[in-house]
């Protein structure tokens, strides 16, 4: 691996006009089931920022409830709307990478400062005429992708494995916890023995469980993510040294000192890339420089986001450190219509990256409007 080329443009201090957060709800094709429960259609906080006549667009993948992390929408959009939308207003912006470090006072939160910080990039891209992966130092057009399964019956599992696999899919992954899981690796691993297949545990299981779960060695996964509890480093690095299976860990990451600390107490030895769960853009490019000094893979995870949070992530993946398949497959197999205008959808496993400066995508509005909960506008 090496280091990305970040582009170098012309700086031109970006004046913020005004800032929409829009709250939307798309229901998913089908129910997604995870050891946290199940849901049926996404919730998400949608940032446009606006800067003299350009457009640029963010997600923000915090939850209704603090399921996953420890942000929700309320708080997040509090947030924004008292401190950051502000903070943008009053001092405008230089260039994106900065506001990692000036938001750095605001303790975690670290989705609600993405949302913005994405979509600020986002804009400024398209003041420069550039596509994001661009700036971001990413040279790859297409990208490889996985399939990340939700929890259903045995036998359907193992059909829609096949499916995926016939489709080009470079990876599996399937949701996992304590009940439900040795029986449906079998069932996968008889029909599909040679797949790289993976399974995410989302921290369903404890230390209590290591013979369980070095039991899974015998399955030949390419690791396991984020077995033990959400905020754990200690308890990985101790179990990572009784079983033989690469840990990722997800949820336990939350910076670039996270992620040094990870590898440095033997806690993960494969990091999984929600730039939301990190902070921004730049703090991503920090943990890429720890992980291609040290040959460690990153892979970009995946939150079901719509049409703009999945072309961000499209982008981010272009970076040379992102080695191993994400989780951003086509969105046509979350929701029946998406939000963006351009079908972001791969082919043989391969995603490509959308065109044209920024994001490449534009917002189907009409649809747009129909699945939109609240819109706020702010401006100076």
């Amino acid at each position: 691996m090496t280091a990305p080329r970040v582009a170098v443009v012309k700086n031109r201090r970006m004046r913020i006009d005004e800032i929409e957060l829009r709250i939307v709800r798309l229901p998913y094709r089908s129910v997604f089931k995870t050891s946290f429960g199940a849901e049926a259609g996404k919730t998400a906080v949608l940032v446009t920022v606006r800067s003299e006549g350009v457009e640029g667009y963010g997600e923000g993948v915090m939850d209704q409830l603090p399921h996953y992390r420890e942000e929700t929408i309320a708080g997040a959009t509090g947030l924004m709307r008292d401190a950051l939308v502000p903070d943008l207003f009053a001092s405008g912006c230089d260039h994106p990478r900065d506001l990692y470090d000036r938001w750095a006072h605001l303790r975690g939160n670290n989705m609600a400062k993405t949302a913005i910080e994405l979509a600020v990039w986002d804009c400024y891209a398209r003041q420069q005429g550039v596509p994001l992966r661009t700036l971001y130092g990413g040279e790859r057009t297409e990208i490889p992708v996985g399939a990340s399964l939700g929890m259903n019956p045995v036998a359907e599992t193992v059909a829609s494995v096949e499916k995926h696999v016939a489709e080009g899919y470079r990876r599996v992954k399937l949701k996992i916890e304590p009940g439900w899981d040795v029986e449906m690796m079998s069932a996968v691993r008889e029909r599909c023995p040679d797949i790289e297949l993976t399974v995410d545990a989302n921290s369903a299981y404890t230390l209590d469980d290591v013979e369980l779960l070095r039991s899974f060695d015998r399955f030949h996964l390419h690791y396991i993510e984020q077995p033990l509890h959400w905020d754990d480093l200690v308890d990985h690095a101790k179990l990572a040294k009784q079983i033989d299976t690469p840990l990722c860990l997800d949820e336990s990451l939350t910076s670039p000192a996270r992620v040094q600390a990870m590898l440095e107490l033997g806690a993960g030895s494969v990091v999984n890339v929600k730039v939301g769960r990190f902070g921004g853009i730049t703090a991503v490019h920090r943990i890429h420089e720890i992980c291609v000094a040290q040959g460690v893979p990153m892979w970009c995870g995946g939150m079901l986001e719509t049409g703009i949070g999945r072309a961000h992530n499209i982008h981010l993946a272009t970076m040379p450190g992102f080695v191993y398949p994400g989780d951003t497959a086509s969105a046509s197999r979350t929701y029946a219509r998406d939000i963006t205008e351009q079908q972001l959808e791969a082919s043989n496993g391969v995603m490509p990256v959308p065109e044209g400066p920024g994001l490449g995508v534009t917002l189907d509005r009409p649809f747009l409007d129909e699945v939109t909960l609240s819109t706020e506008v702010l401006r100076p």
